[in-house]
């Protein structure tokens, strides 16, 4: 029989091979689209590199060679030299303005003595060199020379790097090369000037001699501006005390750079005027065709220099060095040399057919070319530019003479000056950098020469010598990731567990190309029942345990056997190694190592052992892992005799790039969305804490509607927050918390307190992750939000579940802000991020919060007086009367009845909210215009959300739940605000409170005769001992026992611990079954770890004990916290009310008058539209909120597109080397898994 069992199951398996598995999305291979994203994003950007780079020199050198003497296009040459000033100190105004701001709102240091000397003196050498250079030697050289001499500021970092080249142990001597060349090139491209100049003029060369050393003594004064960015690699003391002086006083000492050269440069224009001979009261005579040539070069130069840099900067961040940076800058000068050339060679061919001459030749044509230049009297200005360049080369000597060995001389000095740059800057092409690296990383200066700003930018970029271990150079970083669970479904499990096993996938525990390891805890609250079985009480976990365990093994199969076949009958889960069961003080652990080799650990919380709820399991996990397993192990290392600096500083390293990622039982993520928040933690040290983009799944009318909230909170409430100051809440579902910040003084200690007060429970418990955001600021860290990082996580569908979730939700959050802005001025002290106006920000949204209810009842009130025609006070009233009703009714009802009468007043309201949209668009119709408040409010509202969908493409269909959203306007603004009031003495979580699937029967009460008294003397002998009516009835074997009492009662009290032992570890065998297949073996903690965890709950999360006194207080207390809260939020909208109510009642002595302007534009006198001040304001102010915010959001979606982009470009070529590198085992091994 057993033999015929095998041979049907052998046969099963060849025909019964299907299975039902969860359907995993893996994304590790990106799709061709966004590689093509990536691909076509970068070269936009170095196309865009290339054009503005090219606008910015080709626009100054128009406006230097208009400045010469012999223009034509402007008729005063100080005004000219004016503009051109003006461009030199561009980027100096805009540095002193960002610098004196955040010297304004933030803490900044000052530099000291020595360091304000030294800034002062090379910054006075270096804008007297920029000004000598363009102000006083370029006009008087030709545009070709102009072009190319800007490229020979080279020099002085060229001659730093030969010196750094020599002076360091390299392996690779060869470096040292191309600085070297590129300081001859250079140098020979001065003697060429000099000898090129000489050729022209022969004996009258004295003069040119001069403006040609001017020029070349410019080009080194300026040379010297890049000095930072080698001064650290020669190890002189005084240098480095100064360097490190300038980047702890950064903004002092720029706001110092800034100001030395916007008074030198104008010192020495105001200095060359005179001097020239030239009259600075011609500058108030000059004609308006000059004024708006010269302004508009001035315009464009400023505008396309400030771009260039910031799009230079952003190819960098993209991970586009080369294509967005390196080579269109290496482009721009021969590209505008071309162009004037070009210009030249047009204006030559184009003289010619005017003139119908064919075979004139060129020193004809440039003596000859005043006269050609004037056939037209009407020519525009950019003739008139084309004819200033024309006659700028035809007075060289080698086009109008057309000297041969001029026009050589020329060529090589242009040439030579443009290798040198090559050369001098051929690290740059090789310079491993980060995505999104800190621009502080990237570029030695925060400024921008707008004069040489190819030249300026790449000498900028920070010095660094190749190196084969550059690639290795992050440092190591350690993700916890925690995951909290409580009631959560098969399906919610499931989607957790599939994101973590996704991550092993992604980051094998060996063979990974990062250097990124990961743990994985799930935290089970509650999981243990008492099951009573045969009159005895067992300690099992309940069924969402049970469930859990299941879905583990379902997934291991899914994720362990993708190299496996249908022919191969081996079942993975019994190749997949041992995994443990242990008992615990605080209830039970699960350990298991997923197929990549990372951990998983599964803890199962008993509330009998340890507190239990969200709060204190996060405070669990934070000291196991951060007090536990990363300090305590230096703590070893001290012991064992280890240098305690050393220690201190690798503690504080490790701290600094241990991260913990917060997650909720059902959150769903891709391993992308991890890394994409890990490299702001990585790159931004001040960052303790980063989000993403969270999306609520799931079905119905609910859920939609909360699409579209998420959708809008994250789109501008958010990004705004992100730009402006920092994000005040990183949500629990989706978060990653940085070590070092968590382990900040008043963070992870203060977060362990337990509520004593009245608010402590709304703040604390109602809304943890909320609260420990804030603790985070108040400490001085940063919160951000990366809109790319995506994660989903389940929406409550149903509206009794939803109005639960935001009675928490709104006291927690309301209570955060106030602390946090209670605290302002002492928190904008301490952190970086957050300003003075980022606080008033605040306040404003906080105002608006609190006056929703108003705001919605004037807005139905609206609709009343429109639809139906009543006057506007009494339709107020109708506005007012239901929402009081109700308020009151919520505090007599039960909150479940309350829930109802929302649900229903919900659905009416829905209703009066169409009928409101339509008094909107009847309204403007009736008018016969849109220009009225409500009109222009609600149309630029409308755009601005569209808008703002559009540029999320991915999200845009999420705009269609804007109709549910804006229906459901007054039951999310009016009836949810009162609720949650109402009901803030409601400190129950709300949802998921529902009883295990298999409810622990009780046991049952038997009598049982049998005394236990302080001997216990006949339970081993399984002998009773009968008590009636206080006599004691005993066998005759009592005279035995009382002789052997003492042994017995040791045999006794041993075999009750054995069976009380038994008893409670039947979970482990409960779960040994449930895993079938893939086997736990039963382990034991260390005797160390015991102690901790039984000193950590004797400290922190020992079971709450009920003091029904202290209860009822705090219910006493909560009820008064809510009566006053509810009056202040009662008495700021009556306030709102009762004004608007005054002011409609007076009429139109107070309205604000405003003429009446029709669809097509049109104004007739005497007609206006009357509006009361009150409802101007809010919705002017509403407007300019929403606009602060949409311009915020531009700015973050533009810096989101960057990291996604280097995140596509990044990733493609590690999933190509490691597939690469599979291929290559497996042609190794002789394996194919094919």
């Amino acid at each position: 029989m057993d033999d015929e069992a095998t041979r049907k199951e052998e046969l099963r398996r060849t025909w019964d091979h299907f299975r039902e598995v969860p359907r995993v999305e893996d994304e590790e291979k990106p799709r061709k689209s966004l590689k093509f994203l990536q691909y076509f994003v970068c070269s936009v950007f170095g196309f865009m590199v290339f054009v503005l780079g090219f606008l910015s020199k080709s626009s100054l050198l128009l406006l230097i060679t208009i400045s010469s003497e012999s223009s034509t296009t402007i008729a005063s040459r100080p005004f000219g030299l004016l503009m051109l000033a003006c461009t030199l100190v561009v980027p100096s105004v805009l540095i002193f303005l960002k610098s004196c701001w955040k010297i304004t709102f933030k803490d900044s240091k000052s530099p000291s003595k020595l360091s304000f000397v030294w800034i002062v003196g090379v910054e006075f050498l270096v804008a007297s060199g920029t000004a000598i250079l363009t102000l006083v030697a370029m006009p008087f050289l030709d545009v070709i020379t102009n072009v190319m001499i800007l490229n020979s500021v080279c020099i002085f970092s060229a001659v730093l790097q030969v010196a750094n080249c020599a002076l360091t142990q390299e392996k690779n001597k060869l470096l040292i090369i191309p600085p070297i060349i590129a300081v001859i090139l250079v140098l020979v491209g001065y003697v060429f000037l000099f000898i090129g100049y000489g050729i022209d003029n022969g004996p009258n060369s004295k003069q040119m001699y001069m403006y040609c050393g001017l020029a070349i003594w410019g080009t080194i004064l300026v040379s010297l501006n890049w000095w930072e960015n080698f001064a650290t690699m020669f190890k002189i003391p005084f240098l480095d005390r100064i360097v490190v002086d300038i980047k702890h006083s950064r903004n002092f000492s720029y706001m110092i750079s800034s100001t030395v050269r916007i008074v030198v440069t104008a010192i020495i224009i105001g200095a060359y005027v005179k001097l020239s001979g030239e009259d600075w009261s011609l500058v108030n005579k000059v004609p308006g065709q000059t004024v708006k040539v010269a302004v508009s070069l001035f315009a464009i130069q400023a505008i396309s220099s400030a771009l260039c840099h910031w799009f230079v900067v952003a190819a960098c961040k993209m991970h586009a060095l080369r294509r967005g940076f390196v080579l269109p800058s290496i482009l721009m000068s021969p590209g505008v040399l071309v162009a004037f050339l070009l210009a030249f060679v047009i204006r030559y061919e184009l003289a010619q057919q005017v003139f119908g001459v064919i075979n004139i030749d060129l020193p004809t044509y440039c003596q000859n070319f005043p006269l050609t230049s004037n056939y037209d009297q009407d020519t525009s200005v950019a003739e008139s530019l084309v004819n200033d360049i024309t006659q700028n080369l035809c007075n060289r000597g080698a086009f109008n003479r057309l000297n041969q060995g001029g026009l050589s001389v020329l060529v090589i000095s242009a040439v030579v000056w443009w290798a040198g740059l090559l050369l001098s800057t051929l690290y740059v092409w090789l310079i491993p950098i980060h995505r999104i690296e800190r621009t502080a990383k990237l570029f030695t200066r925060r400024l921008y020469e707008s004069a040489f700003i190819d030249p300026s930018m790449l000498l900028n970029m920070r010095f660094q010598i190749p190196n084969k271990d550059d690639k290795n150079r992050e440092e190591p970083v350690k993700i916890y990731l925690c995951a909290t669970m409580w009631h959560e479904t098969r399906d919610e499990m499931m989607k957790i567990l599939i994101s973590l096993f996704r991550l092993d996938k992604h980051s094998p525990k060996k063979g990974s190309n990062t250097n990124i390891s990961f743990e994985a805890h799930i935290f089970f609250d509650d999981a243990f029942m008492e099951v009573e079985e045969l009159g005895k009480k067992k300690r099992c976990v309940n069924e969402y345990a049970e469930d859990l365990v299941d879905v583990i093994k379902e997934v291991y199969t899914v994720f362990g056997e993708e190299k496996s076949s249908i022919f191969n009958s081996t079942n993975y889960l019994q190749e997949a190694g041992h995994q443990k069961i242990i008992q615990t003080p605080y209830g039970g652990r699960l350990c298991y190592t997923l197929p990549q080799e990372n951990p998983l650990i599964i803890h199962f919380k008993d509330k009998e052992q340890i507190r239990h709820k969200k709060r204190w399991s996060q405070i669990m996990y934070l000291y196991y892992l951060l007090g536990w397993k990363l300090d305590r192990k230096y703590f070893d290392k001290l012991e064992m005799g280890e240098e305690e600096n050393y220690l201190v500083e690798a503690l504080k390293k490790e701290k600094h790039n241990t991260f913990i990622l917060a997650l909720d039982g059902d959150t769903d993520f891709q391993p992308s969305a991890v890394m994409l928040l890990v490299d702001r933690m990585r790159l931004y040290p001040d960052v303790g804490a980063a989000c993403g983009r969270i999306h609520p799944t799931g079905t119905g009318p609910m859920v939609w509607y909360q699409k579209f909230e998420y959708a809008v909170g994250h789109w501008l409430q958010k990004t705004a927050e992100h730009v402006l100051g920092c994000v005040l809440c990183s949500p629990g579902c989706f978060s990653l918390f940085r070590g070092a910040a968590l382990m900040d003084n008043n963070i992870m200690k203060t977060y362990t307190t337990k509520a004593t007060e009245a608010i402590h429970y709304v703040q604390y418990d109602q809304g943890e992750d909320r609260w420990l955001c804030t603790l985070i600021l108040q400490q001085g860290w940063r919160v951000e939000y990366n809109a790319a990082s995506d994660a989903y996580t389940n929406a409550p569908q149903e509206f009794k579940e939803f109005y639960n979730q935001r009675r928490r939700w709104g006291p927690s959050t309301m209570a955060n802000t106030i602390d946090l802005l209670g605290s302002g001025s002492q928190t904008v002290k301490i952190n970086k991020s957050i300003s003075t106006p980022y606080i008033l920000y605040q306040v404003f949204c906080m105002g608006s919060s609190i006056l929703g209810p108003a705001t919605v009842c004037l807005m139905l009130a609206g609709s009343f007086s429109f639809v139906f025609g009543m006057k506007a006070n009494w339709a107020l009233v109708l506005a007012i009367v239901p929402p009081v009703i109700y308020m009151m009714l919520c505090f007599k009802l039960k909150s479940d009845t309350q829930i109802n009468i929302a649900a229903f007043m919900s659905i009416f309201y829905a209703f009066l909210m169409s009928a409101t949209i339509l008094s909107i668009i009847g309204e403007m119709v009736k008018e016969q215009t849109f220009m009225t408040p409500s009109g222009l409010f609600f149309i630029s509202m409308c755009i601005l959300f569209i808008v703002t969908a559009l540029l999320h493409p991915q999200e845009a269909p999420l705009i269609i739940y804007g109709v549910v959203y804006i229906l459901s306007i007054p039951s999310g603004y009016l009836l949810l605000t009162i609720f949650s009031l109402v009901n803030m003495n409601n400190i129950s979580w709300g949802t998921r409170e529902t009883a295990s699937k298999t409810e622990a029967k009780p046991a049952p009460t038997t009598k049982k005769h049998v005394a236990y008294e302080k001997t216990c003397t006949c339970c081993c002998w399984n002998i009773e001992i009968q008590v009636n009516k206080d006599e004691k009835f005993t066998p005759n074997t009592q005279p035995l026992l009382q002789q052997n009492e003492v042994t017995e009662n040791a045999l006794c009290l041993e075999d009750q611990s054995q069976e009380e032992s038994i008893l409670r570890d039947s979970w482990i065998k409960q779960l040994q079954v449930k895993s079938d297949e893939l086997k736990l073996v039963e382990d034991t903690l260390e005797d160390d770890e015991v102690l901790f965890w039984e000193g950590l709950i004797e400290r922190y999360l020992e079971p709450l004990h009920e003091d029904k006194k202290k209860q009822e207080q705090i219910k006493k207390d909560l009820k008064s916290l809510r009566n006053k809260v509810t009056f202040v939020f009662f008495l700021f909208n009556c306030l709102w009310v009762v004004a608007t109510f005054f002011l409609q009642t007076i009429g139109t002595p107070v309205s604000i008058q405003i003429p009446k302007v029709y669809a097509n534009g049109l104004y007739l006198k005497g007609q206006y539209l009357y509006i009361d001040p009150i409802g101007l304001m809010f919705l002017l102010s509403f407007a300019g909120l929403l606009l602060v915010q949409f311009l915020a959001m531009l700015y973050h979606r533009v810096y989101t597109l960057i990291h996604f982009v280097a995140y596509i470009g990044t990733e493609s070529k590690a999933v190509k080397r490691k597939v690469q590198k599979s291929l290559k085992e497996q042609k190794e091994t002789g394996k194919n898994y094919l």
